[in-house]
């Protein structure tokens, strides 16, 4: 929901950046794995009672998230580029309650497991869409530089990073922040069905799209 804002408010300080970078001669995809396995280092530092100290490796990790699409876009954006980033991105967003289901496995354990369910929830949905989309030859005029169609949502990369962090300087939330998050995820996934089957229902009943 505050994505578009967000982007719009970095976009000069990450081109700054990302020419930098670009001149340096690094890739757009290089930095998306870098940011992935700093990213990562949350786990150990969340698990091991340290959350606090994993707000760097979640800052790091969006802010490698930003300037890998900066790069691209600077340079060549490429299939293989959107795919790595969404990928990683999705991979990186589970390891945040999975980290804190390691650090208290019992007290954590149902509210981490409910949250990742709630994003494969968001997960699927959006990238069905795009999928479709992609077919249909639909690019989305909220998200134009995107590599695939970006279907918005009330929980998207900004809300979900602003409830980690929250889970990080208080961890004893962590249950509390989970499950309401978990709540507005679901909700996040029946708008994006809803909205799937506004899009596709008429070619359903056309013939033109058939179940798998």
């Amino acid at each position: 929901m505050l994505d578009r804002f967000l982007n719009a408010a970095l976009q000069r300080p990450l081109q700054r950046i990302a020419s930098g970078l670009v001149a340096l001669g690094l890739r757009a995809d290089q930095v998306t794995w870098a940011g992935f396995v700093v990213g990562l280092t949350a786990i150990p530092l969340i698990a091991l009672g340290h959350a606090d100290w994993a707000l760097l490796s979640i800052a790091l990790n969006r802010l490698a998230d930003g300037l890998d699409g900066t790069m691209a876009r600077l340079t060549r954006p490429t299939d293989l580029g959107a795919f790595l980033d969404i990928s990683l991105d999705f991979l990186f967003y589970a390891s945040i309650p999975l980290a804190f289901v390691l650090a208290d496995p019992v007290g954590n354990g149902l509210a981490g497991a409910l949250l990742i369910y709630s994003f494969i929830g968001t997960g699927c949905t959006f990238l069905a869409f795009a999928v479709l989309a992609a077919k249909r030859g639909t690019t989305s005029a909220a998200y134009p530089a995107k590599g695939f169609y970006y279907l918005g949502g009330l929980t998207e990369s900004t809300e979900t990073i602003a409830v980690f962090v929250l889970m990080c300087l208080l961890p004893q939330w962590f249950g509390l922040l989970a499950y309401g998050f978990a709540g507005l995820c679901a909700l996040t996934t029946v708008t994006r069905i809803a909205a799937g089957m506004a899009v596709f229902k008429s070619e359903t009943q056309s013939g033109s799209i058939h179940d798998a």
